[in-house]
């Protein structure tokens, strides 16, 4: 059974879609923020190393450990709502941390922060959803699905200026600017997202929960998500350490080319988005994105190729693995029975691929600092695109 919420549209509505996406960006902005501004937060702070670390893996811990209730929650109070509110928690939280006067007003402002983002994330895919028409729908969930990669390559294009300009707290109220345009231009928006009235719709009670997560296919795809995170996170540990510390480059040049890693994510998604449009089956692109990617990790962290090569093959890595996202988060909408069960699905797949992201760089760190060999980070990354394979011919079978 297929979503009916959109079937009396006669067009795709794409500023609605548009205005959708930019949530999830201006929200992935938090993201990526912290990490370039650590060393600034520490010395205002006095943020020792686990006080630091709190603060930068807040938006992941949380997701790990919640996101699957947010979205059961965002099922319950409505997607709108649900987004509406993330975004302002989201907001509330960026300007806090500019009047936090000790570490413990900077982790309560990250924790608004990370309730904010979770919120976003698992309510924006069906509004987005409720804009289109049901045929340009698997392109526009492949639009979303870039949300990530372009918020954080966007705030590393921004916050060496904004730093520069007025220190940290320039950059927090360059994303906050951010957010607020999201919620202006989703508000604007309001009357393209059909979705049904609430008296029409379930309820989001245990049941429906359940009949969204009883299928294997959910759980395929979450975990297929989860696969490609653990690749995408050790790559995005090891470059940056790479070029600064074995290679010697200065700050700026490690900066733009890590920029550029994650930046070449965005385009795979929305290549995997038209190739779902086509019919193309979303098992193939998993398979076909994780084979791909876990030969360019051998390409990678074997120490065979120059440097010119291995950095090739992070960009081809960064970018096939785009097709993996693309395939997984666009297909809440084809797998809820309701509109309902779209934000617990969203949630799903958004916990197992935290999941990934949260256990992967503790494992490769503790494998290289046994041996001090990067290439024993083929035994994470190359298993895990071992498992994204299995994954994608797994829901072949099923006709997922």
């Amino acid at each position: 059974m297929k979503l009916t919420e959109s079937t009396t549209l006669s067009r795709t509505n794409w500023a609605a879609v548009l205005a959708a996406a930019f949530c999830g960006i201006a929200v992935a902005m938090n993201v990526g923020k912290v990490s370039i501004a650590l060393p600034l937060l520490r010395a205002e702070f006095g943020l020792s190393l686990v006080t630091a670390g709190w603060v930068s893996s807040m938006i992941n811990l949380l997701a790990v450990t919640s996101a699957l209730l947010f979205g059961v929650i965002g099922d319950r109070v409505g997607a709108f709502r649900m987004c509406l509110a993330g975004l302002g928690l989201s907001a509330l939280g960026s300007v806090g941390a500019l009047f936090a006067g000790s570490a413990g007003g900077l982790l309560l402002s990250r924790l608004a922060e990370s309730a904010g983002m979770v919120a976003v994330v698992v309510s924006a895919p069906a509004l987005l959803s409720a804009a289109c028409i049901p045929e340009q729908r698997r392109f526009a969930l492949g639009i979303w699905s870039s949300y990530m990669p372009a918020g954080v390559g966007l705030v590393m294009l921004i916050a060496p200026p904004a730093i520069h300009a007025g220190g940290w707290q320039m950059l927090w109220l360059v994303t906050t600017a951010a957010i607020g345009a999201a919620m202006l231009a989703l508000y604007a928006s309001r009357q393209a997202y059909h979705l049904p009235p609430s008296a029409q719709q379930d309820r989001a009670t245990l049941a429906s929960v359940r009949e969204a997560l009883a299928r294997p296919a959910p759980w395929l795809l979450g975990f297929a998500m989860g696969s490609w995170t653990v690749q995408h996170f050790a790559l995005i540990v090891w470059l940056p350490t790479f070029l600064k510390e074995q290679r010697g480059l200065d700050p700026l040049a490690v900066s733009l080319l890590s920029c550029l890693m994650v930046l070449v994510n965005v385009p795979a998604n929305l290549i995997g988005g038209a190739l779902l449009q086509r019919r193309v089956r979303r098992g193939s692109l998993i398979a076909f994105g994780s084979l791909l990617t876990g030969l360019s990790g051998l390409g990678i962290f074997l120490d065979f190729f120059p440097d010119i090569v291995r950095y090739g093959f992070c960009l081809l890595l960064s970018f096939i693995g785009g097709l993996i996202p693309a395939s997984v988060l666009s297909a809440s909408a084809s797998l809820a029975r309701t509109p309902k069960q779209i934000g617990t699905l969203q949630g799903l797949f958004m916990q197992c691929g935290n999941l990934g992201s949260f256990i992967g760089p503790p494992l490769i760190a503790m494998l290289v600092a046994s041996s001090g060999d990067w290439r024993d980070t083929l035994w994470v990354t190359g298993g895990a695109a071992l498992l994204g394979i299995v994954l994608g011919l797994v829901l072949l079978r099923q006709k997922a």
